[in-house]
């Protein structure tokens, strides 16, 4: 049977999908076009934006860190350009450690390279590049650019690093720079300068390097550079040059620093030294030292151990952390005080039998059978603890302490360093505080004072508070705050800015009492019997000093043997001095950590840095010591004692108990 075809229908479905399909392809169209006018009409400033982000690159330009220079002009901090193999985490496309391996086959890649690498890693952003080789040398830039297609993620940066072309000398002033940790990077951008340091990889992290960043960093540029699809540059568009950092002329005397420092030799310690009419730091002596340079390019955990586990600690910054008894260099202010406190006159003294009573025990001083018939002049001259015994039991904690804060004994000196420690200047006060959770340790005691009055117990100062204080007394009273920086240097204009321009306060002083003062420091070095005589004969200027030696342990009522005791628990050393005498240049204090005696000890290291500064000599290389103590030069000619004074009787011997001071 045949079939007849509908064509009508045929034609009618055809009709309908025919359409179907050209409004399909309108659809399409109409969504095309608008998506053309979508992007090239409605967002056509936004993208045409992009575009031209895509095309022009703004390369930040790294700015020269300033320099850092002594007082005279010679070079402490400096820069150098070199070229440096970096690696990106995040663009490697093989495993870390084979690329680092074939890269060896090309550059020279020792396991401190590694070390430091391995640890910049952990502290870095897997998008930052990190440094795996640092100064790298022509022919070695060289291979790796005929090789670099063969390392995605691994570049050649040309970069500016630091020198300290001195190496360990005055590393805790200058301090060191270091790669910008994740840290750093947030506390740059909650401080709204984060901009500033794009390109920038270091940043100061130790000593006036830190303090002083922001003046030493300047401001990054910046290059307008066209480039193609691939990255790669074509033409600079525009430029805006970055403004160089200030330069820091700093107050330290880099020869005296370094005649200090050979001085010291092996020995641990500190000494500050400072002009007392500017507050200038002429010295500034944290020994053991470091070097400064192992931590610019990121230093190895190997070296890094080392320096943190050193049983000499060369990390801490002595003069400024480390806090120690005064010993006898308490003293003199101790004398200060008296008398402008109404309590002594020069010529009150006591008769000394070698020991002070009080509460039952016995306060014994270092010379048995005691020192005579003692005024305050020979008290300072001769260091006799059973003057200072008395007059610290007469005038009280209290008013020892509000005296010796004016000369900032336990305050912070505002010197431009990180970290300073206040000590302790103790006080009834100070001690409730201290033993808040032990109420029977709170109560203050007669003989807290006591010890406290020689300069031991619970004292407890910076190097940089006793130097300060020393100047303070040299300057009569007016107080000039310490600095290491003299002067900043704009990197631009070249304008030079005086850091410390005027005096901070006056202490109110009776001028003869400080007279007075000074001579009995006088008389230290310059009297037969003064406990600095021996190590400033024949100086060839008239110095004051005063020597100080302070226990590091208590011995529970046993005697003094430096022979029989652990050498780190032995007596440190101490001497404060100002010279020359009529007019100060120059005031100082030092301590030799368990050294012993500060007139075998610290004087001499003084002496030293006195010769060089006031008369130019340099001391030859120091020999090995073959004991303590010093013996009188030849032609030094003793002199007489003063004639003795009324006297005020001290107390009656008792029972013994308390162990005595040393010979200082």
């Amino acid at each position: 049977m045949t079939e007849f075809k509908d064509n009508d229908r045929e034609i009618h479905l055809f009709r309908m999908r025919l359409t179907a399909l050209v409004a399909l392809v309108f659809i399409c169209f109409g969504l095309l076009v608008a998506r053309f006018v979508w992007l090239q009409v409605l967002r056509h400033d936004q993208f045409a934006l992009q575009a031209e982000g895509n095309r022009i690159a703004l390369v930040p330009i790294v700015p020269n860190r300033g320099l850092i220079v002594d007082r005279n002009g010679v070079v402490l901090a400096r820069n150098y350009s070199a070229y440096t193999l970096e690696v990106t985490p995040s663009k490697l496309q093989a495993n870390m450690e084979s690329t680092i391996n074939e890269l060896s086959k090309l550059v020279e890649i020792d396991a401190r390279d590694r070390r430091r690498f391995k640890r910049l890693l952990e502290e870095s952003r897997s998008f930052a590049s990190v440094p795996l080789r640092t100064r790298l040398t022509d022919d070695e830039v060289a291979r790796f650019t005929a090789q670099r297609f063969r390392f995605p993620g691994v570049e050649v940066q040309a970069r500016l690093f630091r020198q300290y072309p001195l190496g360990e000398t005055a590393s805790h002033v200058i301090g060191y720079i270091g790669r910008i940790n994740q840290k750093e990077a947030a506390k740059l951008e909650e401080d709204g300068i984060d901009a500033n340091y794009n390109g920038t990889e270091h940043i100061g992290k130790e000593g006036v390097e830190k303090k002083y960043e922001s003046y030493l960093h300047g401001t990054t540029g910046y290059e307008q550079v066209e480039r193609t699809a691939g990255g790669r540059a074509i033409r600079t568009l525009s430029r805006t040059a970055p403004t160089p950092g200030s330069n820091l002329i700093l107050s330290i005397d880099i020869e005296l620093q370094k005649v200090i420092e050979e001085a010291f030799g092996e020995q641990r310690g500190a000494l500050v030294a400072i002009e007392p009419s500017t507050g200038d730091v002429l010295a500034y002596v944290s020994r053991p030292g470091f070097d400064p340079n192992l931590f610019v390019d990121g230093i190895d955990s190997q070296n890094w151990n080392e320096l943190n586990t050193s049983l000499d600690r060369p990390l801490m910054n002595r003069p400024l952390s480390g806090t120690y008894p005064p010993g006898s260099t308490f003293k003199p202010f101790m004398s200060l005080a008296a008398l402008e406190l109404g309590l002594r006159k020069p010529s009150d003294a006591i008769r000394d039998p070698g020991f002070y009573i009080l509460g039952g025990h016995r306060f014994r001083d270092d010379k048995p059978g005691g020192h005579g018939v003692v005024d305050m002049y020979k008290s300072v001259v001769e260091s006799c603890d059973t003057y200072y015994y008395q007059l610290g039991n007469e005038m009280g904690i209290d008013r020892m302490s509000d005296f010796m804060k004016q000369f900032g004994f336990g305050e912070l000196t505002g010197i431009d360093l990180e970290h300073e420690k206040t000590g302790v200047r103790p006080s009834k006060e100070w001690k409730a505080k201290r033993f808040s959770k032990n109420r029977a340790a709170q109560k203050w005691h007669g003989g807290d004072t006591i010890s406290i009055s020689i300069g031991q117990g619970y004292n407890n100062y910076t190097m940089i508070q006793l130097a300060h204080a020393v100047s303070t007394l040299a300057n009569d009273g007016i107080v000039m705050k310490p600095h290491l920086v003299k002067l900043i240097e704009d990197g631009a204009t070249k304008q030079r800015t005086q850091t410390v321009p005027k005096e901070s306060r006056r202490i109110p002083l009776k001028q003869e009492n400080l007279d007075f003062i000074k001579r009995t420091m006088v008389g230290v070095t310059q009297e037969s019997y003064g406990t600095g005589f021996r190590a400033f004969a024949n100086a060839g200027y008239v110095s004051a000093g005063k020597t100080g030696t302070a226990q590091v342990i208590g011995l529970r009522g046993g005697k003094y043997n430096a022979n029989a005791i652990d050498e780190r628990h032995r007596d440190n050393a101490l001497y404060v001095a100002f010279a020359p005498a009529d007019k100060p240049t120059i005031a100082l204090a030092l301590i030799v950590e368990n050294a012993g005696f500060g007139a075998a000890s610290a004087a001499p290291i003084a002496r030293k840095a006195l010769d060089y500064y006031l008369l130019g000599k340099r001391p030859p290389p120091p020999k090995p010591k073959d004991g303590v103590g010093a013996s009188l030069p030849a032609g030094a000619a003793p002199k007489a004692a003063p004639p003795a004074a009324p006297v005020i009787q001290a107390a009656a011997p008792a029972t013994p108990g308390v162990p005595a001071t040393r010979k200082e």
